[in-house]
């Protein structure tokens, strides 16, 4: 019965509501109303139940006074005859104290405690997924992470102590003042002094906290940054063996974490002496107002005990309230920290009624195409802006044309692919794939049309099945292993084993597929893109982690790879692009040469002193920037 009722309630909050996620409000108070709608009933309830718990409990306060009085006056025979009504009443109210401590705790702990930062985490997770790359690229991943599961546990625990601390602080303090008053008005005039002092001492020291607080979430974050960073390139700190330099770089974040703990410390310390001072004045404030009153005939002896409870009640109470305040505070400056990575706008955004493109035939078109790079404020401004990347570009491919973009390194090859992904949007022009505006279809339909083989490969830390299948999820085993076969995979990948005993398909091949060698991730990435068949195809050096025998192996499967779909290549090495039906040539952004390889060596242009300069095979970066 306990577990259906357990159950019943961790089902009452869906933690991962389907909506589409919108931008996150910038002000506190809204955030955490974005993030906690369709939780807000059980919020309520849970309000309400808290606040039935602390006028029960001073209503118990208030009986066991009487019950003082009943037992110095009562006789012994007659007492259960003449008040047992009243404690068949107080035996009630207790009862009913623990159905609804039990109710409130189905709801804070099956229904909200997980579900709430979950439900959180999802909405907060889904929008940065559409965050343009820039967004990524200008951030830790590792403090992206961070921020994200900080801020949601946090925008849960500043909700719910509002609403359940703060309701239950509230009743009882109003409830234990009335309780005193009812008794006699003087007693009440020291509860009053210190609520007032006790509320001085929070106004004073809770922003202080909360600013320390907030410099602390982000201090964390750095922190923690900073050591991802260095386990995520792990590779590179020991072939340079800086493992010292990365000692002092983590401890250099760790220091300024720290520094934010002590100086959260010195101030907790001076609020816990202050509370001490006043709650002692209260108790001696009390004792004496209450004897007196006692002396002269005024009060009952229940009344001094109830009195003298609710003090200690109130010293117990000032602590954990204190406690709870900093802790609501240290959360609000992690959610008003979180809001600056996560409020920001999508800088790439589908238009409202953006169409579905289909599977598309290939002809692409760079239309008067103007681009800058620019970095983006907090307000989702620009904030900074550089020369154009890209300048009045005009370049038309036709279906299953092939063609090679030239140029030394920061001509604008790669951000034309990525203005083709549509990573970035453009300053002005436009690009068409078979003549529709790439701004007015979605993003994930456009790119379903478009492969990718970068230079860079990077796999996720899933199986080898996984990674390739990413192309085509609902591909088959057979099709997945044929692709393996035509990248020149196969073989090496049933050789795999990871350090679970997983192998073959199965192995993992651990983050941004480290545990493969940097031809073995490219061949899988092969395998992915041959797989997804996408009638676009664009190759970013893609051949630059392989050797030349195993790229001279998987030749005829680039050219499997390519037919029938039109091509864009980048390569440094130019002889792996010289046999495109069509090389562009560019600098500076703008195409300042184009025709075949023979053509543009016959020009005795751009190109041909490119050529002339290689070195192996590559373009001499040095000495053609020292030619410009």
């Amino acid at each position: 019965m306990l577990q259906k009722t357990l159950r019943w309630f961790e089902k009452r909050l869906e933690p991962y509501p389907p909506a589409e996620p919108t931008q996150p409000p910038k002000g506190l108070l809204a955030f955490c109303m974005h993030f906690t709608r369709g939780a807000w009933p059980w919020l309520l309830l849970m309000a309400s139940f808290t606040a039935a718990i602390a006028t029960l409990e001073i209503f118990l306060f208030g009986f066991l006074g009487d019950v003082v009085n009943w037992l110095s006056t009562a006789d012994r025979e007659t007492f259960l005859a003449e008040e047992g009504q009243w404690l068949f009443l107080m035996g009630g109210a207790l009862l009913l104290l623990v159905l609804i401590s039990a109710s409130n705790a189905f709801i804070i702990h099956q229904t909200l405690l997980g579900n709430l930062p979950q439900r959180i985490r999802w909405l907060a997770h889904r929008y940065l997924l559409n965050q343009s790359m820039s967004y990524f690229q200008d951030e830790f991943a590792g403090r992206i992470a961070t921020k994200l599961m900080q801020t949601a546990l946090s925008v849960r625990e500043v909700v719910m102590k509002l609403l359940d601390v703060l309701v239950y602080v509230t009743v009882s303090f109003t409830g234990a003042i009335f309780l005193a008053a009812s008794a006699d008005w003087r007693l009440a005039v020291p509860f009053v002094i210190w609520l007032g002092g006790y509320a001085l001492i929070l106004r004073y020291f809770i922003p202080k906290l909360g600013r320390i607080s907030e410099a602390q979430a982000d201090a964390r974050s750095l922190m923690t940054g900073r050591i991802v960073d260095t386990y995520t390139n792990i590779s590179t700190v020991k072939l340079f063996s800086h493992s010292t330099r990365e000692e002092r770089y983590s401890r250099d974040g760790m220091d300024e974490f720290l520094g934010t703990v002590y100086r959260q410390m010195r101030m907790v310390s001076k609020v816990q002496i202050s509370i001490d001072i006043i709650n002692a004045l209260l108790l001696l404030a009390i004792g004496f107002v209450g004897i007196s009153l006692w002396v002269t005939g005024d009060m009952t002896p229940g009344a001094v005990a109830v009195a003298g409870a609710l003090v200690l009640r109130f010293q117990g109470m000032s602590q954990w309230i204190m406690w709870e305040m900093s802790a609501l505070f240290e959360n609000i400056g992690v959610v008003r920290d979180g809001i600056n990575s996560i409020s920001l706008p999508q800088m790439v955004q589908d238009k409202p009624g953006a169409k579905q493109l289909g599977r598309v035939k290939g002809d692409v078109r760079f239309d008067g195409v103007r681009f800058e790079y620019a970095r983006v404020n907090a307000e989702g401004e620009d904030d900074v802006r550089h020369a154009a990347v890209i300048d009045d570009l005009d370049l038309h491919l036709r279906p299953g044309e092939k063609i090679g973009l030239v140029g030394r390194s920061g001509a604008g090859k790669s951000t034309i692919v990525n203005l083709l992904l549509r990573f970035y949007d453009l300053n002005a022009g436009r690009i068409l794939i078979d003549d529709e505006d790439i701004a007015d279809v979605t993003q994930e339909t456009l790119r379903a049309n478009v492969g990718v083989v970068t230079q860079d490969t990077s796999l996720l830390h899933r199986s080898v099945r996984d990674n390739i299948s990413y192309g085509r999820p609902d591909a088959t085993e057979q099709e997945i292993i044929n692709a393996a076969k035509l990248a020149e995979a196969h073989e090496f990948i049933l050789g795999l084993e990871d350090a679970k005993g997983r192998k073959g398909y199965d192995a993992h091949v651990g983050e941004r597929g480290v545990k493969l060698s940097g031809g073995q991730r490219q061949r899988i990435a092969i395998a992915r893109v041959l797989l997804k068949d996408a009638p676009i195809l664009v190759l970013d050096e893609a051949t630059s982690a392989l050797d030349s025998e195993v790229e001279a192996a998987i030749q005829d499967q680039f050219d499997l790879l390519m037919r029938n779909k039109t091509v864009i290549a980048i390569a440094h090495r130019l002889s792996t692009i010289a046999a495109m039906d069509r090389l562009i040539v560019l600098d500076a952004g703008k195409i300042v040469e184009q025709g075949t390889h023979a053509e543009l060596i016959e020009a005795n242009g751009h190109y041909a002193r490119l050529w002339q300069r290689q070195s192996g095979g590559f373009i001499d970066v040095e000495a053609t920037e020292a030619a410009q």
